[in-house]
């Protein structure tokens, strides 16, 4: 049996794409029969948190680990090694980019490269990523990207062997059943394009609300509804509505709990990701899930990603992406064509086969190491 130390410092904080991505795949490793499988979470504020945040079948390692100073040593050396504190294990996944030294082998995942593209657009903390990711791969670490575009990215950024660079997409959670009447409640309307996700640069949601001012002229009936909390950035947004010629048909509901989210995008008419770059994209397979027609930006992965489900607009132009908005309201023929193909890119994307390949990514690592 492989014996397998994941970080799981991610399932501490309500989860993003990362805390998704560890959290299901974790899930399914840990029911293998050929996997045991060891959590820690390199954090001090989250000691003792860790064994009530992870799957079942998942033993935990609780011991607190200061992240900040750990991480400032792991940019200069190869000490202290991770094993100190989880005993000896055959290999160490970070599903967050990050794998701390070990003697063990060892796999990062690797979700994008905001932090080297758009380093304006990252917080403090993820730019040390790539620092990090650099040591990990001089020593001898193998990377996992979720889509081909970041494979690429990796292999011409970092220089590093193609080989040791494996792509395994992943998965997308059905969208529970929602209550349409009350999502549009929530809006205020009986027709809204929505955006859903914590407020950030990188979603561009500025040229979102002056595309709605473009299509509002034009349709006196839709709305524009952004739910999310504001993570970080958004004083950008908060200019942009200010100047909209329309913002009283713009609801800015902040944070939704799961049922309203759900509503929400069974509600909408179009949902609208204008996102300036993506290592996958979460939240566009989420609205075809839900089979709702989703308008998005052609950069990064998304074209690979969601591409053949959706359509797509030049990323920053506001123009197209009204256009593409209003198309999607008025052309019945087309929604009802984009609503199925997005549900056939949705059943290319299971957790289980996400699963399964890292089940084989890791034996592979623990074998050649």
């Amino acid at each position: 049996m492989l014996r397998v130390a994941v970080d799981l410092t991610s399932l501490l904080t309500p989860q993003t794409g990362v805390g998704v991505f560890a959290a299901e795949t974790t899930r399914r490793l840990a029911a293998r029969d050929d996997l045991a499988l060891t959590a820690f979470a390199v954090t001090w504020r989250g000691r003792g948190r860790l064994a009530d945040a992870v799957p079942a079948n998942v033993a935990v390692v609780d011991r607190p680990m200061a992240a900040r100073p750990l991480r400032a040593l792991w940019k200069r050396t190869d000490q202290p090694r991770v094993d100190l504190w989880i005993g000896r294990h055959d290999v160490v996944w970070g599903p967050n980019y990050v794998v701390p030294p070990t003697r063990a082998a060892a796999v990062a995942s690797v979700h994008d490269l905001t932090t080297v593209h758009f380093p304006q657009l990252a917080t403090a903390d993820t730019l040390a990523y790539p620092r990090l990711l650099r040591r990990a791969l001089e020593r001898g670490a193998w990377l996992q990207t979720p889509s081909a575009f970041v494979r690429d990215e990796v292999i011409d950024h970092f220089g590093v062997d193609p080989d040791r660079v494996v792509t395994i997409p992943l998965g997308v959670r059905p969208v529970a059943p929602g209550d349409d009447a009350a999502g549009r409640k929530l809006a205020g309307g009986e027709r809204y394009v929505l955006a859903l996700g914590t407020i950030e640069p990188r979603k561009d949601l500025p040229t979102l609300v002056r595309a709605f001012d473009l299509l509002g002229d034009d349709d006196a009936d839709v709305r524009l509804v952004l739910a999310g909390p504001d993570g970080w950035g958004a004083e950008a947004l908060a200019r942009a509505l200010e100047r909209s010629r329309h913002r009283d048909r713009i609801v800015r509901l902040g944070w939704v709990a799961d049922g309203d989210r759900e509503a929400l995008l069974r509600g909408a008419a179009v949902y609208a990701y204008p996102s300036i770059y993506e290592g996958f994209g979460f939240p566009p397979l989420e609205a075809m899930s839900a089979g709702v027609p989703v308008v998005t930006t052609d950069t990064g992965s998304l074209p690979e990603v969601a591409g053949p489900g959706a359509d797509l607009v030049p990323v920053g132009d506001a123009e197209a992406l009204a256009a593409a908005l209003a198309r999607l309201l008025a052309d019945d023929e087309h929604r009802r064509d984009l609503v199925a193909r997005g549900r056939e890119v949705v059943a290319r994307h299971s957790w289980d086969t996400t699963a399964e390949r890292f089940a084989a990514l890791l034996h592979r690592v623990g074998e050649e190491a």
